[in-house]
């Protein structure tokens, strides 16, 4: 939390900065985009071959390991989940990743309660300490054959990634701000790499679950999008990004996920630096607050029929038409407001949008015997990360052509 009269500090700044340049500008978003498409694809083509078998699969499982697998490409030059498993650290990178996923769920009491803090009752800071051990030595061995290959610049088929770009600047000896306390170290590398990961993982894979969920659960506006998609794209070829844009109602479809089904609920904690006072309230310095982002998009005095899903608000003409969910507009604000909005947020819609396109144009979703749309549990698992206290389980069936499906 910013009050008046602070300045947010110059190295963090910098350090977002990197980011923003060379992983989340337009640009770089561009230059990475055939990692989303490819990644996008082989899902589909591992979603095809599930379904030959008449199986269920996991939509979630299934969207978590192509948004991993997009990211760790662009920020480390490997894929997470490999099918061969041959590359570099993941299968390590993989269980550490999904441990911190699941610790960071996890309602620490010491954080509630201080005067238990150091009895650590729940073990949770003893696992984060022995995560961040496996973690430092994973990633020192990583940088460590980055650079024993005689190369830094971390260059993949497609572009460099953000690895080896934070090695170059360390080889530079670069300082962040211009200072020489500030010249960048192999622990700020590890640092952002990790928690480019923590934020940008089980974030997007849960909101395409949810949005999959909810047009199962509403087959008309299941009929509406693939109608829309195919009218765009047509059915012998998977959605692309440049095709995002003409996608009306699949983008309203995704601002309503996002508003009844924020990733974040209560956003993440943010620190009073000083003492300040808002909307009449005193909030001591040291306050650690939180913003319920779940409550605020469910407020009747914002959204009518706000427990409702209803993409059509979100269309021209609609009650919300000129609300987007980029933090100006203090109704939807999925990924923070201010200058400590989520650094990732355009990266972050636009490999939620073309994942979900991609899930929804490439295939007809069979519930399991028994189940119907409208019986379909839409249960939340509240916690750290809203996720659906169910896995959504279906059976996939193609419905492009056969050629759409091939992978070059």
């Amino acid at each position: 939390m910013l009050c008046a009269g602070h300045l947010l500090p110059p190295r963090w700044r910098a350090m977002r900065k990197v980011c923003a340049v060379n992983l989340f500008s337009a640009r770089a978003l561009d230059d990475l985009r055939g990692f989303r498409e490819r990644e996008a694809a082989l899902m589909v083509r591992s979603l095809v071959d599930a379904a030959s078998g008449g199986g269920v699969v996991a939509v979630g499982k299934a969207a978590n390991v192509c948004t991993t697998n997009a990211l760790s490409r662009a920020a480390v030059g490997l894929r997470v989940f490999a099918a061969a498993g041959t590359e570099l650290g993941a299968k390590e990178f993989k269980e550490i990743v999904l441990e911190v996923m699941e610790v960071g769920g996890v309602l620490n009491v010491g954080d509630f309660v201080p005067a238990l803090r150091w009895l650590d009752p729940q073990g949770v800071v003893a696992r984060l300490k022995k995560l961040h051990r496996r973690f430092d030595d994973m990633m020192n061995g990583i940088i460590a054959e980055r650079r024993a290959g005689g190369s830094t610049a971390g260059e993949e088929k497609e572009g460099k990634d953000l690895l080896g770009l934070l090695l170059a600047m360390v080889q530079e000896d670069k300082s962040l701000t211009g200072g020489e306390e500030d010249r960048i170290t192999d622990t700020d590398v590890k640092a952002l790499i990790l928690n480019l990961f923590v934020a940008g993982t089980e974030t997007t894979s849960t909101i395409v679950e949810w949005a999959v969920a909810e047009l199962i659960r509403h087959p008309d506006m299941l009929k509406r999008a693939q109608e829309e998609m195919d009218a765009v794209v047509g059915r012998d070829r998977l959605v692309s990004e440049s095709d995002l844009p003409r996608l009306t109602f699949l983008n309203a479809v995704i601002k309503e996920t996002f508003r009844l089904h924020p990733s974040t609920p209560l956003s993440l904690p943010r620190m009073a630096s000083e003492e300040c006072e808002v909307a009449g309230y005193r909030i001591p310095k040291g306050t650690e607050l939180l913003v319920n982002v779940w409550g605020i998009a469910r407020d009747p005095a914002l959204w009518p029929d706000p427990l409702e899903f209803r993409p059509a608000r979100f269309l021209p003409g609609g009650t919300h038409a000129d609300v987007d969910v980029k933090g100006g507009d203090f109704g939807l604000i999925p990924f923070g407001a201010g200058r400590r909005i989520c650094a990732g947020l355009s990266w972050g819609l636009r490999v939620v949008t073309v994942t979900a396109a991609t899930l929804v144009h490439s295939f007809d979703w069979e519930l399991p015997a028994g189940q119907t749309p409208d019986k379909l549990n839409m249960e939340e698992a509240f916690s750290l990360l809203l996720q659906r206290a169910v896995p959504l389980m279906v059976h996939p069936v193609p419905r492009l052509l056969p050629s759409a499906y091939q992978i070059a």
